[in-house]
């Protein structure tokens, strides 16, 4: 064949391709087999392989996922993607119509719409001429992450529409069938991993990592439910109604579900969310309620939005499934700002597709009106299906047996005062390591625990899942998933990093303890010297004095931390909570025995860290600045301005290749 007959070949089995699988995929009306399906691919691939000249991104051969990204870039939505005022009754339907009909009140007839509310993750995809140039999530409203690679396998999202706008920018909800996540979790269960929790965070943690094979591998699906902007006069004109745009985006080839109605008033609303009600369950996706929308766009403009709530829509949320679980205890977290929260411990319990284990009872009136106890049989609930809550006591289970519970008269974490103010019970101590925010960031970094940073305590703190750093490692993965905007993915790398570190050499304990005057080398001289941390708690201040290179003023702030209560008790908790600390060997006699080195700049085949313990484990020496008395700089790329000064110094200056060399 000659080129143009290759190219034509090419364009005729993608677009084959596509059709094939729009029949699949969308119209669920297979015409061909899957053996015919994979040949056709098969040819494609194969010829793009040889001629990569005709390959094209919206190409049907793109589905299967390309290379995986280092980040997902921000990008802004030039229309805010808002989220929906939820209702749960029908008087608050009422209420919501009384609104609506006050602003618009000249108007004599509004007619609704209704759809149904996907469980998944909200994503907007832009088309420019006809093809799929973006997609991103919703974000915050006005700014998204740009996951156009992961959304280009999904195989319900067009690539290439057809008799399409100039500028199109479709809404819609990446989804994960409830079959899809059984059959995944059967091979999650023979490889012996965790159980993915629920098809909705599934979803989102799928096409929320880098890697876009993984996310083809998720086989998710697409709903269009909304058309944000049209930028050509010749469509604008035709669409004057939400209803109109829903036809639209079936003309496009879009997948839309087909449970949707145009409600004449109120009544009609309400019997469309009885009888879906009682579908619901038989769905293949996830559902937990509907999207109720004033179907005139006219009237949409006239009633406008206030924040990041439209006014001429809602959401009808179905109620959160439930479950009874036993209260084994009530504890008490303090956060950031000193305020003490109680915390309610449950037996483990499966709640909408994850097991809880805790949840914030917020504070004392909260308990009283609620009336709960230690021991008591309590009503869980997931408040739109994700953060869980005590919703109510089921008082006649009771034994006699269940306890009250009162707030502590002094702080858990520092042991001083509790005072009252208003509804807040608060720690009075300025100094309490539970409002040690610093304290905190310096300990996960000393740690190596990446995955939490300063942002992420804050939310921990926030939501009463921590109180102290010792309180990290009492995190479990439903505990995370339960913050708002928090994944399953994300839940699962910051536990996994959490567990990887908590085996802990004694020397980065003793530093992320965070005590002053102890930096990292002076951490290890002392942990080198006692062995175990026992030895040292149990040492005398002029036996740590002793120690080479450790001054008075050292070893006197070490011992007057380890003579504290409350900082005794916050080792003795990280222990409780799992932390294994090893032991310390004696310095090594080895090659780079009385050698100094001086790390500056980025090095390609291993972390500064890693270099670090190198150097140590053969009896050298790191130091943090340069002088006469360094032996060598190891520069990598990007050095800072140790590199000048070793220069200056005459200070022999090495690269990673020499480096390896000694090693």
């Amino acid at each position: 064949m000659n080129k143009q007959d290759i190219k034509k070949r090419i364009d005729t089995l993608r677009a084959q391709v596509e059709d094939l699988g729009y029949k699949y995929y969308v119209e669920d009306n297979p015409i061909v087999s899957d053996d015919i399906y994979d040949s056709l691919s098969h040819e494609l691939r194969d010829l793009l392989e040889k001629h990569p000249e005709y390959k094209d991104p919206n190409g049907s051969e793109n589905r299967v996922g390309g290379k995986p990204v280092d980040k997902f870039l921000k990008v802004s939505h030039s229309i805010p993607m808002l989220s929906l005022q939820d209702i749960f009754s029908r008087e608050e339907l009422d209420l919501w119509e009384t609104r609506v009909k006050k602003l618009i009140s000249n108007e004599k007839k509004v007619d609704y719409f209704c759809e149904l509310k996907f469980d998944g993750l909200a994503v907007s995809l832009i088309y420019e001429n006809g093809k799929f140039v973006r997609g991103a999530t919703r974000g915050d409203s006005k700014i998204g992450e740009d996951i156009t690679q992961n959304l280009r396998t999904v195989r319900t999202i067009p690539l290439i529409l057809k008799n399409a706008p100039k500028y199109i920018e479709i809404r819609g909800e990446a989804v994960m069938s409830k079959k899809v996540l059984k059959d995944l979790n059967k091979i999650q269960e023979k490889l012996g991993k965790p159980l993915f929790a629920n098809t909705r965070n599934t979803a989102a943690g799928s096409l929320r990592q880098l890697d876009p094979a993984l996310a083809s591998s998720r086989k998710l699906d697409f709903f269009a439910y909304d058309i944000a902007e049209i930028r050509d006069e010749k469509f604008e004109k035709k669409i004057l109604t939400h209803s109109d745009k829903h036809e639209l985006l079936k003309k496009l080839g879009f997948k839309l579900d087909q449970n949707e109605i145009i409600a004449k008033n109120l009544d009609e609303v309400y019997r469309f969310v009885k009888k879906i009600e009682k579908l619901r369950e038989k769905f293949q996706y996830g559902t937990d309620g509907l999207v109720i929308s004033v179907d005139s766009l006219r009237l949409q403009n006239i009633l406008g939005s206030v924040g990041k709530t439209p006014r001429y829509m809602s959401a009808y949320k179905y109620p959160a499934e439930r479950a009874t679980t036993t209260v084994l205890d009530i504890d008490v977290n303090v956060g950031r700002t000193g305020v003490l929260t109680p915390i309610a411990k449950f037996k483990p319990t499966l709640v909408a597709g994850s097991m809880v284990s805790k949840a914030t009872l917020h504070n004392m009136d909260q308990i009283e009106r609620l009336d709960i106890r230690i021991g008591d049989t309590a009503v869980i609930q997931k408040a739109g299906d994700v953060i869980p809550a005590v919703v109510e006591v089921l008082v006649k289970m009771r034994t006699s047996k269940e306890k009250k519970f009162s707030m502590p008269k002094n702080c858990p974490v520092c042991g001083e005062r509790v005072e009252r103010s208003t509804v807040a019970y608060y720690c009075t101590n300025k100094s309490c390591p539970a409002k040690n925010r610093r304290g905190m960031q310096h300990f996960v970094n000393a740690m190596e625990i990446y995955e939490i940073g300063p942002k992420v305590l804050d939310r921990f703190q926030e939501a009463g899942l921590i109180s102290d750093f010792a309180d990290i490692f009492s995190l479990k993965k439903e505990d995370v998933q339960s913050i708002e905007r928090f994944g399953e993915k994300s839940a699962e790398n910051i536990i996994n990093s959490i567990n990887e570190k908590r085996k802990v050499p004694l020397h980065r304990f003793l530093y992320a303890l965070g005590i002053l005057h102890i930096g990292d080398q002076t951490s290890r001289d002392i942990a080198e010297y006692f062995g175990s941390l026992e030895k040292i708690i149990n040492a005398k201040e002029y036996e740590i004095n002793s120690i080479e290179n450790v001054g008075p003023i050292v070893a006197h702030s070490i011992y007057e931390f380890l003579k504290h209560k409350e900082n005794l008790m916050l080792v003795k908790k990280l222990l409780a909570n799992g932390v294994f600390i090893e032991k310390a060997i004696k310095k090594v006699v080895g090659p780079l025995t009385g050698k100094t080195f001086v790390i500056t700049g980025t090095l390609g085949t291993m972390s500064r860290e890693s270099a670090k313990e190198k150097i140590i484990s053969l009896g050298g020496k790191v130091s943090g600045s340069v002088s006469k008395l360094t032996d060598y700089v190891l520069a990598g790329d990007t050095p800072g301005s140790k590199y000048d000064t070793a220069q200056k110094l005459g200070v022999k200056i090495i690269d990673e290749k020499e480096f390896l060399k000694i090693l």
